[in-house]
């Protein structure tokens, strides 16, 4: 009778545990879906073919998303919404920090001496400007971090960045921005180029949509080589040619239809890029 008292007891316990499991991961699945849902439009990235280099976690901060790879050593993709704002106050510039859920110690000195510069993805302005303080202190973990040459990093990457958050956003008062690094085809080509254990890519992205019931997108590929002072609209691609670089499928959540539309061809039409594409940098 004891005995059968406490396996009683036991099953009760168990049962109580797997419904908070349950109700607990239940509540954080839709916790973090709201909040991604905040962050991107029409869904996260996903794959178009699942393979070991495709394995990422989603990394949620104050702000933007990243998908971080613990292989590559690097954000994959960060997704972040900009909407205009009447004024925006920059506090202080953070310093660079370690992020506790990288399985590889990537310190704020691990550049140091390599030729690259830290370059940011969520964008230090755009984050404070428009999701405070902490999204700023955010943009400054490693994680949000990959090498960039210093012609692209400080001249013509920072100059989109201006180009956006200056111009775009004030126009469209709303602005989805997905951005990442492009590797070498070849894995074992790229597994030792590597700054530490960063892999060092050969390119970046970033596509601008304006969400909406007809969307419109601008999608620039920028490599590590420039010069810094070309003009902008000389790196215009589709999303398409992005998506086949990569392997990433963009807005996954969109129809089918409309995601060929928007996907499938360069069209510059209503953002007045032109007068844009050469602007001096802010700080140039």
């Amino acid at each position: 009778m004891k005995t059968w008292n406490v396996w009683r007891r036991l099953r009760r316990q168990i049962g109580i545990g797997l419904i908070f499991a349950v109700v607990a991961g239940g509540l954080w699945y839709y916790q973090e879906s709201e909040y991604r849902e905040r962050l991107s439009w029409q869904g996260v990235p996903e794959w178009d073919v699942l393979t070991p280099l495709s394995w990422h976690r989603v990394l949620r901060n104050d702000g933007f998303l990243v998908g971080w790879s613990d292989v590559r050593v690097n954000p994959l993709w960060v997704s972040y919404l900009l909407r205009d704002v009447d004024s925006g106050r920059i506090d202080e510039r953070p310093d660079f920090r370690r992020d506790w859920r990288s399985v590889w110690p990537v310190a704020a000195t691990s550049y140091r001496g390599s030729g690259y510069d830290r370059g940011h993805l969520a964008p230090n302005y755009a984050m404070a400007t428009v999701h405070g303080r902490h999204a700023q202190q955010d943009s400054f973990l490693m994680s949000n971090i990959s090498p960039q040459r210093p012609a692209l990093n400080r001249q013509l990457w920072q100059r989109l960045e201006e180009v956006v958050i200056d111009h775009f956003v004030p126009r469209f008062g709303r602005l989805q921005v997905i951005t990442g690094p492009i590797f070498h085809d070849d894995f074992s080509q790229g597994v030792f180029h590597r700054v530490g254990l960063v892999e060092v890519p050969e390119a970046f992205y970033k596509i601008l949509v304006v969400p909406g019931d007809a969307p419109r997108a601008l999608a620039f590929l920028m490599p590590q080589d420039v010069q810094g002072d070309e003009p902008l609209d000389r790196f215009l691609v589709s999303i398409d040619e992005i998506e086949a670089r990569t392997g990433l499928d963009f807005m996954p959540e969109l129809e089918a239809g409309r995601q060929r539309q928007l996907e499938s061809r360069i069209r510059t039409e209503g953002w007045n890029l032109e007068p844009l594409a050469s602007l001096p940098g802010r700080y140039e």
